[in-house]
């Protein structure tokens, strides 16, 4: 007989390291049985070829999720060289071949192209929608569709590593960046083609993968041992200023009022009473601070 799961309210987040071949989904999903979490969410994909740092939001943390998927991020990507594919990655189909003659002073000379505000044109193999579908779903049909460029960011290119035909980038750069159209981008640029073979995601915003656990690893470990590698709530909210209240301003806010507003502060502030968050606000035209995100947490 099948014991019926018993899921219970757990709040804090994970840094997980996914590994490669799950999806993001599958990846909260494994995780959240681990810690039999009522309620969880990501912060934003990891294709199944990628690995690395995925947060994972469990119970209050959830509502600060949404917010990770404006981030910056930091990828090291390792591109294959006079291969070509039709989704830009090591999971397409070959469709141009190319001899690979490069040069390291090729490659610098290429790479300051790449930085900057550019414009990308995303990829069929993407999960955009076009009247409600995924365009991925049309590229398996073999449709292709008009995509418009869209701008984005890449902060910095640095090469780590070139040997033959595969090269080792790490790339800083904003949101809705594709490391695999910047692949084959690159690969047109020095005349031999080229896709993504391998992608690790480092960097979200102020988290890093030195801080993330395996998922191997997170298996491993007793109940009370894996509750220890659970952040706290406004793990994701360090870059916020911190504004502490007490006595009537608290309760004014846990209960969605405004409350008066301090000098010096600007944009979203994270709000603690007793040592403990209570939520996150935002000044409104009145130059009071009104309340965006509240959190219930046990204490």
């Amino acid at each position: 007989m099948q014991v019926k799961k018993t899921w219970k309210q757990v709040d804090g987040v994970i840094l997980l390291d996914k590994p490669i071949g799950l999806t993001s989904n599958d990846a909260l999903q494994k995780v959240r049985r681990l810690f039999s979490a009522a309620k969880g969410g990501h912060t934003g994909t990891l294709d199944p070829l990628a690995t690395g740092l995925l947060p994972l939001c469990f119970g209050e943390a959830t509502k600060f999720s949404a917010d990770l998927l404006n981030a910056d991020k930091t990828y090291e990507a390792v591109i294959r060289l006079g291969i070509a594919t039709d989704s830009g990655d090591a999971e397409g189909k070959v469709i141009a071949r190319a001899a690979v003659n490069v040069t390291t002073s090729d490659i610098f000379r290429i790479l300051p192209q790449f930085t900057g505000p550019i414009q990308q044109t995303p990829p069929m193999h993407s999960a955009l929608k076009l009247n409600g579908r995924p365009l991925y779903e049309l590229a398996r049909q073999g449709i292709v569709v008009e995509r418009q460029p869209r701008a984005v960011t890449i902060y910095a290119i640095e090469m780590l590593d070139f040997s033959g035909d595969s090269l080792t980038i790490r790339v800083a750069c904003s949101k809705g960046t594709y490391i695999r159209v910047l692949a084959a981008d690159i690969g047109q640029a020095l005349g031999c083609g080229a896709h993504l073979s391998a992608l690790r995601r480092t960097v979200v915003a102020d988290l890093d993968l030195a801080h993330a656990v395996t998922l191997e690893a997170l298996q491993m470990l007793n109940e009370s041992e894996r509750a220890g590698r659970l952040q706290s709530v406004d793990a994701l909210l360090h870059s916020l200023p911190v504004l502490t209240v007490e006595g009537e301003a608290a309760e004014r806010f846990r209960h969605g009022n405004p409350i008066d507003l301090p000098e010096g502060f600007a944009g979203k502030i994270r709000v603690y009473a007793d040592a403990h968050l209570i939520g996150v606000g935002e000044p409104g035209s009145d130059g009071r601070l009104w309340p965006k995100r509240l959190v219930q947490l046990a204490v």
